[in-house]
């Protein structure tokens, strides 16, 4: 077995090697949801197929240009990566190309750029940046409030560009900062926030309101050591105020699309026939999606065989919805099989970022697997309708130059830093 010392710049193989497999299957299903059923041509540009081709190609180079870079560079200029993203996103609301709603790409000729997409890394770096330094204690308020600042400024840029999915990501560095000792009242909040909008949204405002004074008065009288009775009230009272915000917000705030994409999931509209008629309409695509994973059984069709798929019965199936793909043609078996390495993927990735002697690349390390989490997580659960409809792509998988190439240099960065495990102190 290769020893630790004999690790000298050597890179984790086991991490290269399960990006490849993603990649590839991801561009056979690609080839498979792009091509229109004639003959294929691998370098007819204009298909979608022949463009990510490209794309892998150029992202092999990024691999080797991320991975000659001295490790230490990437945690000495972290702020400044950081801010040169910042400054690409502001540049996009103000120079950028408006494509179905978001403003979240400038255009270079031929071909678009998204700077969302390598924002991720450049906040990744700044958090492992600002959380490694010495005068840094994630446990004290006012570096929460620092470190909460750099996430939510690239995040709320984001959201200005009409970008909704790409900003949820930004709740992945929630792990992050746990895993580095965030206190667990963080954690309550964050439950309880989504517990209660849920409930209102799906019972009313009275049904929460008295839901939330039970679960109050359960956990005052079954505590040994009862709590101020103050608190109590101030939770039933914020409950109930927050209650008042999400209906509000729901009526009059957010956008009817999200609205509908909401009210479906929750099943928020009482009338059968109605919600049958939106599922029709507004969730065209999750339809067709759900019909082309459950038509292809244990076994799929066969590669280049979904009936579904080759017919473009799901519009744009090779970005968002791509795991369809994999469910018409290549069955439970197939499906099982890229949930496993996404997976594997990702407890390798928090399995070395343990091993890591340098909290920075730990923490980068842990910001990696979170994001590629809650992408898998959302975009996977959204194509099968277990989570509402929102736009985010399967990292490696879906159609995309930036989106390629940003979870490219997101992992490899990593890789690099862990090639340097052996030489840290």
């Amino acid at each position: 077995m290769l020893r630790e010392t004999d690790r000298h710049f050597k890179f984790d193989w086991i991490t290269i090697i399960l990006f490849f497999l993603l990649v590839g299957f991801g561009w056979l299903n690609i080839l498979s949801a792009s091509h229109t059923g004639t003959t294929l041509e691998y370098f007819n540009f204009q298909d979608p197929y022949s463009k990510q081709l490209v794309f892998i190609l150029l992202s092999v180079v990024l691999i080797i240009v991320t991975l000659s870079i001295d490790a230490k560079f990437y945690e000495r200029f972290s702020s400044v990566i950081y801010i040169i993203a910042l400054l690409s996103l502001v540049g996009v609301l103000i120079f950028g190309k408006t494509i179905n709603g978001s403003t979240s790409w400038y255009s270079l000729g031929i071909m678009t750029f998204q700077p969302g997409e390598f924002a991720k890394a450049a906040t990744g770096l700044a958090v492992a940046k600002y959380i490694s330094d010495l005068h840094t204690d994630i446990k004290h308020f006012k570096d929460q409030i620092r470190v909460f600042a750099i996430i939510a400024i690239p995040a709320i840029l984001i959201l200005l560009q009409n970008d909704t999915g790409s900003t949820l990501v930004y709740a992945s560095f929630f792990f992050v900062l746990y895993r580095e000792g965030l206190p667990k009242v963080y954690l309550i909040i964050a439950m309880l926030v989504i517990i209660i909008g849920m409930l209102t949204l799906k019972f009313g405002i009275l049904i929460t309101a008295i839901i939330a004074i039970i679960s109050v008065l359960v956990y005052y009288f079954t505590r040994r050591k009862k709590p101020a009775i103050l608190q109590p009230i101030f939770i039933v009272v914020v409950s109930i105020l927050f209650s008042f915000v999400v209906r509000y917000a729901y009526n009059n705030i957010i956008p009817f699309h999200q609205k509908d994409r909401i009210s479906i999931w929750l099943r928020l509209e009482k009338d059968p026939a109605e919600l049958l008629k939106m599922r029709q309409t507004v969730a065209y695509n999750l339809n067709e999606s759900e019909k082309a994973i459950s038509s292809g059984g244990f076994y799929g069709k066969g590669f280049l065989e979904g009936t579904r798929t080759t017919g473009k019965f799901v519009p744009e199936q090779h970005t968002d919805y791509i795991f369809s793909t994999v469910g018409e043609e290549w069955g439970f078996i197939g499906t099982f099989g890229v949930v496993l390495v996404f997976v594997l993927l990702i407890i390798r990735i928090l399995h070395l970022s343990e091993l890591q002697k340098s909290q920075f690349s730990r923490v980068y390390g842990y910001s990696v697997a979170s994001i590629f989490f809650i992408h898998f997580m959302i975009n996977i659960g959204m194509v099968m309708g277990l989570i509402p409809t929102i736009g985010i792509p399967l990292p490696l998988f879906s159609y995309g130059g930036s989106g390629l190439w940003g979870f490219t240099i997101l992992l490899f960065i990593f890789v690099k830093l862990d090639s340097n495990r052996i030489n840290e102190w």
